[in-house]
């Protein structure tokens, strides 16, 4: 442990001391540490052996929640690619130490090869070992109470953006123009729009496209390609609300309502109604007559717009929010691989990329997941497929051409890969994190634009470990 003139370092008898390893990979010529366990003075860093970039620093500090910042070449720093707040010493960043005394320090391996997903290095340098101790319900109550109150006093027009389009189809649309739009759009849902009864009466997904790839592979199906070019989408919702009702022998009749809210609805009833319904989006409709005819649709309101709202609110008082510093691993979120011996958990699907895309299409229905992680014999990461990537068969008619019981899932996913060009916006496929990184970090991962969806994998090999959703999150904040 480094020491500085005039610190206190006494300690209670008994006091527990954790060995943690400070990291400044981004170069300089004089580095140095500066945190909330040294009275904010300056403990000097070292070069690692062999690296002319990286520099370390090994301290024990005793458990809890620690702020920190380097001095680089004489201007203060914060390591921008982890965990930080906003403080009184401006942006720092945050480590939280378990009550461990056997904590092993994290290790650093500089030589992990580029990868074309979506993780940072520095994070699958750091191995680090967290405690299974689990998170109190105090702190578990203060965080999910703050963000209730927060969900609770802002509203569905909060959420409405200052400018953007909002594409509805007509339910007389033929199905098949219906997700040529969705995939020249470049969007997975619209609205549906009824003239005659003057309101929106539901939504079209890629689910709807999946389904209807089930039927047209279905040998005994009545459903023919010729009849996409007229059957309308009003048509196959009939048509699908009938099948629901006799497989699943349901005394309801007639099809499913439409999930909607107002703009003067809270956050919280906005997320509830997603969350109880089992659906992405919720219009924001506004209709100045009695009966509700003639809205007007003001926004697609989604847990990722929500999740958005709440990081902006409490992006300066993170310390108000002590659950959201914990590592993912030490609590009860999202699907994990199950360990030996344990049956309590679900299994989490999981595909090789020489599957079919039946087998694909099968999984993401009957296991009702909105997506896959594609993995090889090691159980590593190598791709996502997600309900989604099937609009990509409209393109130029593929659906017609394919067989889903001879196609595997990595040359359906190179039927939908773009060509290059040079006004394209590169989005990566797979999000990921590490079991130790912070659920705030989750969270962060998940407000990205067109990001549902947050893998967990090991450090170094990106064997799969869990999966974390949108839905996840706000199951855990809402308790």
């Amino acid at each position: 442990m480094y020491y500085s003139p005039g610190m206190d370092y006494s300690l209670e008898a008994g006091s527990i001391l954790i060995p943690y390893r400070f990291v400044w990979p981004y170069g300089g010529n004089s580095v140095y540490l500066s945190g909330s366990f040294n009275g904010w003075n300056q403990w000097p860093m070292t070069l690692m052996e062999g690296s002319r970039t990286c520099f370390q620093s090994i301290c024990t500090l005793p458990p809890g929640y620690h702020q920190y910042k380097f001095v680089v070449d004489g201007e203060w720093r914060h390591d921008h690619q982890q965990p930080h707040i906003s403080s009184n010493y401006g942006v720092v960043n945050t480590i939280l130490l378990a009550r461990e005394s056997d904590y092993p320090p994290p290790m650093l391996n500089p030589q992990i090869p580029n990868s074309n997903m979506d993780v940072d290095n520095e994070a699958f340098q750091r191995l680090v070992t967290v405690s299974d101790g689990g998170i109190s319900e105090a702190d578990l109550d203060l965080t999910r109470r703050r963000i209730s109150d927060f969900l609770s006093s802002h509203t569905a027009y909060d959420l409405l953006p200052q400018s953007g389009k909002i594409i509805a189809l007509d339910v007389d649309l033929p199905v098949k123009q219906a997700f040529h739009i969705l995939h020249e759009q470049g969007i997975p849902m619209a609205p549906l729009w009824d003239y005659c009864r003057g309101r929106f009466v539901g939504i079209i997904s890629a689910l709807d496209f999946i389904l209807i790839m089930k039927e047209l592979g279905n040998h005994g199906s009545n459903l023919t390609e010729e009849e996409l070019e007229t059957h309308t989408i009003s048509a196959w919702k009939e048509a699908k609300s009938y099948m629901k009702r006799q497989i699943n022998d349901s005394a309801r009749s007639g099809p499913r309502q439409l999930v909607h809210a107002g703009p003067d609805d809270n956050m919280k009833e906005v997320a509830l109604k997603i969350l109880q319904n089992r659906v992405a989006t919720v219009p924001i409709l506004h209709s100045n007559s009695s009966d509700g005819a003639y809205p007007q649709l003001l926004h697609l309101a989604s847990l990722s717009d929500i999740l958005k709202s709440i990081c902006r609110y409490f992006r300066y008082s993170l310390s108000s929010l002590p659950a959201l510093q914990l590592p993912v691993s030490t609590i009860s979120m999202g699907t994990w691989v199950p360990k030996i011996g344990d049956s309590s958990r679900r299994p989490l699907a999981m595909l090789r990329p020489n599957a079919s895309l039946s087998a694909a299409l099968n999984l993401l229905v009957q296991a009702e997941v909105s997506s896959i992680p594609i993995v090889d014999d090691n159980d590593s990461l190598l791709d996502v497929y997600s309900r989604s990537d099937i609009t990509a068969l409209a393109k130029d008619k593929l659906y017609a051409h394919i067989n889903l019981e001879e196609t595997t899932i990595h040359q359906a996913l190179q039927l939908g890969e773009e060509p290059y060009s040079p006004y394209a916006v590169s989005q990566e496929r797979c999000h990921m994190c590490l079991p130790s990184d912070p659920v705030l970090k989750i969270m962060e991962r998940l407000c990205r634009p067109g990001v549902r969806r947050v893998i967990i994998v090991e450090a170094g090999s990106k064997r799969v470990e869990g999966i974390i959703t949108l839905s996840d999150v706000f199951r855990f904040l809402l308790g």
